[in-house]
């Protein structure tokens, strides 16, 4: 029998329609997120009372399995409400996505027994996933031996768990996989937080370290299920054969990028209003006697970074309804999701990420010299989104030429793909 675990979360009143609700509820938390915009970049991450209140919203639980007490709600429910946060401030946005979002990776892509052993053990499972294979892995028996930092672990302040990538060398030669350690298993290293970066302060993306930590068997699985063959997904996977529900289908190339853009699109939401509340300043020396907001100089920037912005955030929620839509035909009638497929999820949601950065540095360049002075929001947004411009999964250039070799018909080369 599937016993539901117990949850924190405060109830939906209308669970049928989850969004509206879980949105307003992250709405509720913008003036207080920005109030505490300095304290959470020198903690390096948000407050024990924002954890609280994040956990009471349910927000941990969003993408959590029903069946191990979660809300099971959509990916457009999920990223609207991580926008909505990210708009009181980016960095703890991330943070919170990269931890929040992977409940659907676990309910996805592990077994029964794993799922029950790692989603059950805390009243709510966060973890973040540190992508880039690190540390070493020795096979033995009923296991692995797993040993090393793992940098970037955006996420971890608050996690449960770790999901950690590393390399397993095999009969078959190198294999990227993915494992699942407790927070008892990992110490968290002091190198995030205040001035240790340019931006996103609050991100909470400290390293991990793990010393020769014992791994059971079934608590990893090949990076490459993330990817799977179309002829590998005739029957599914473990999450959903469990949970009947063709979003844990995992092929989540798209929702993974979207955690990195839905907190620099709430960046770009939250520059437009620091920008147009400049409107009662003078227009410039030229202007004089004008006010700011009287002026075509003011309002052509803030309308086209508007316009961006929403760009940006439409093509977010199309992605969410893109990859519902290819999860419910495969259950209709088994197509497969393929490589391409995937691929096109992530490259649409990176040109997303870009139109934000664009609207935001259009405000930073528009706004004058007053608002370049160290700690005003608008250089916070500002430093948060060249963040993002320098991570590895948001360049388009290189991600192009996967998509394309994808569309020939040549081999992909990303993890052998």
């Amino acid at each position: 029998m599937n016993t539901p675990l117990t949850s924190p979360y405060k109830p939906l009143a209308n669970p049928g329609a989850p969004a509206a609700e879980l949105i307003a509820r992250a709405s509720a938390m913008t003036e207080e997120l920005r109030s505490q915009q300095d304290a959470h970049d020198a903690l390096g991450t948000y407050s024990e009372a924002f954890h609280r209140a994040f956990l009471e919203a349910g927000f941990y639980h969003i993408l959590q399995p029903k069946m191990f007490g979660g809300i099971e709600g959509s990916l457009t429910a999920f990223f609207r409400t991580m926008i909505e946060v990210s708009k009181g401030h980016p960095g703890v946005g991330w943070c919170l996505t990269l931890a929040a979002s992977h409940p659907l990776v676990v309910g996805s892509h592990w077994s029964e027994q794993a799922q029950r052993e790692i989603l059950t053990a805390e009243p709510y499972f966060a973890a973040p996933h540190s992508a880039t294979p690190q540390g070493t892995c020795t096979a033995v028996d009923g296991g692995y031996r797993i040993s090393g930092i793992w940098r970037y672990s955006s996420g971890i302040p608050y996690s449960t768990h770790l999901i950690g990538t590393t390399l397993v060398i095999g009969p078959e030669g190198v294999v990227p996989v993915l494992f699942v350690v407790p927070r008892a298993s990992f110490t968290i290293l002091d190198d995030w937080g205040g001035d240790r970066t340019l931006g996103m302060q609050s991100s909470g993306s400290n390293s991990a370290k793990l010393d020769n930590v014992f791994v059971p068997a079934h608590h990893v699985v090949p990076f490459a299920s993330f990817f799977a063959k179309p002829e590998d997904m005739r029957d599914g996977t473990p999450g959903t054969r469990l949970h009947k529900n063709p979003m844990y289908l995992g092929r989540i190339m798209g929702q993974y990028h979207l955690s990195l853009a839905a907190p620099v699109i709430g960046a770009a939401f939250a520059a437009i209003d620091e920008f147009a509340a400049m409107q009662d300043k003078p227009a410039s020396v030229f202007y004089f006697d004008k006010k700011s907001g009287d002026h075509f100089d003011f309002q052509r920037p803030l309308g086209e970074a508007i316009a961006l912005t929403d760009a940006a955030e439409a093509i977010a929620i199309a992605t969410c309804e893109k990859y519902a839509e290819l999860c419910d035909r495969w259950a209709a009638d088994g197509t497969p999701i393929s490589v391409e497929d995937n691929l096109r999820l992530w490259g649409q949601v990176q040109h997303a990420g870009h139109l934000a950065c664009d609207a935001v540095e259009l405000l930073m360049h528009s706004a004058g010299p007053s608002a370049t002075r160290r700690g005003t929001r608008l250089v916070r947004y500002f430093r948060d989104v060249t963040m993002y411009r320098t991570h590895q999964s948001a360049q388009r250039d290189a991600f192009g030429t996967f998509i394309g070799r994808a569309r020939l018909g040549r081999p992909v080369g990303v993890l052998d793909l």
